[in-house]
């Protein structure tokens, strides 16, 4: 990778392309970005491209133009790419596959425009999931789309913006919400246990099926019930209701988040890091994710494309060339900065 910003990170490099939008646009930024970087990837290998396409009603996720345009830079050097995503945990128009695929469609993100197929990473089921092993201080692993063993390389294209609960969501986030299973997103944001409303109950049995302890159970004709006392708040059952009937308890430990969001990068990042490039694109630089429909609050101008061989390396200079005063008034009470605290405790780091 050709040398751009200098890193104060043993063995990370990054290249940073300022975009000039109004004169060149920011395709055109991107294609000189790729131009001058060297991917660890080689012809015949299938390379994922991790990105997000947006709640239904969103505004300010990525162009699905820039998407195409790192498509063409791959097949270009005869790699086969595909773009992807996970299904998400909250009530949305991606929380199953078959709603997320047609919220990417109605983005302009289809297999026809960008040239690769478009696909769930963790399964049309959500179910097509691997177990990492990280024994760490919050998880002793972490579970994420199985596509992490089935590629053979990835591109992590993340939109650096502000975010309600991270902070910040760059590389860091991409890698963990955006790998992670519906139960690991449910983990990451809070210690469960499930509440259930019979409203919503239809009685189908996915959640005693899916219990790894048997803390919940099924009698015939009757709702489940939840031993407590069993229970490990793994939250697979709440990630798996296909009618929502499980009450979703969000955390208040905004530190604690942080680094759960690290530590399940880190579980991903060893597996991948080896075989990935990341892009971080700080353009519709927004108060909040892409995750919420609307016209999001812009807080900074259009900056430009930065590429990086470490996710906290490439993190951390999106925020210093967005301006952390700018990440920091966006969401005042956040300590977002304990993701690069924290990172440095565990070894994720270049």
């Amino acid at each position: 990778m050709v040398q751009g910003q200098p890193s104060h990170h043993r063995g990370a490099r990054m290249t940073f392309v300022k975009a000039d939008i109004a004169t060149e646009g920011a395709p055109a930024a991107l294609s000189r970005l790729l131009d001058r970087i060297d991917a660890p990837f080689e012809r015949g290998m299938r390379v994922g491209i991790k990105l997000h396409w947006g709640e239904r009603g969103n505004k300010s996720f990525l162009d699905p133009v820039l998407a195409k345009e790192v498509v063409r830079w791959l097949t270009a050097m005869g790699v086969k790419p595909f773009v992807f995503d996970t299904t998400v945990l909250y009530s949305g128009s991606r929380r199953d596959a078959k709603d997320s695929l047609e919220t990417a469609s109605s983005h302009g993100y289809t297999e026809e425009y960008l040239g690769c197929p478009v696909v769930i990473a963790d399964g049309m089921d959500g179910r097509d999931v691997v177990d990492l092993d990280v024994d760490l201080k919050h998880f002793r692993s972490v579970q994420v789309a199985a596509v992490v063993e089935k590629a053979d390389g990835f591109l992590v294209f993340s939109h650096f913006k502000a975010h309600l609960a991270a902070g910040f969501g760059g590389a860091i986030k991409n890698l963990s919400m955006g790998f992670a299973s519906r139960a690991q997103k449910q983990r990451m944001h809070a210690d469960v246990r499930p509440v259930l409303s019979q409203k919503r109950c239809t009685r189908c049995g996915v959640c005693a099926h899916v219990c790894p302890t048997g803390a919940a159970r099924m009698e015939p004709g009757e709702y489940p019930t939840y031993d407590l006392d069993v229970c490990i708040g793994c939250a697979q059952c709440i990630a798996q209701c296909p009618t929502l009937a499980l009450k979703i308890l969000w955390g208040e430990d905004h530190e604690a988040f942080q680094e759960k969001l690290v530590e399940t990068a880190y579980a991903v990042w060893k597996t991948i890091g080896r075989r990935c490039l990341l892009i971080n694109a700080l353009l519709k630089i927004s108060a909040e994710c892409d995750c919420l429909p609307g016209k999001l609050e812009i807080i900074a101008p259009d900056i430009g494309f930065l590429a990086g061989t470490h996710p906290v390396t490439l993190d951390e200079e999106s925020v210093r060339l967005v301006g952390p005063d700018l990440i920091t008034k966006a969401h005042p009470y956040l300590p977002w900065q304990r993701q690069f605290a924290y990172a440095r405790e565990i070894g994720f780091w270049s």
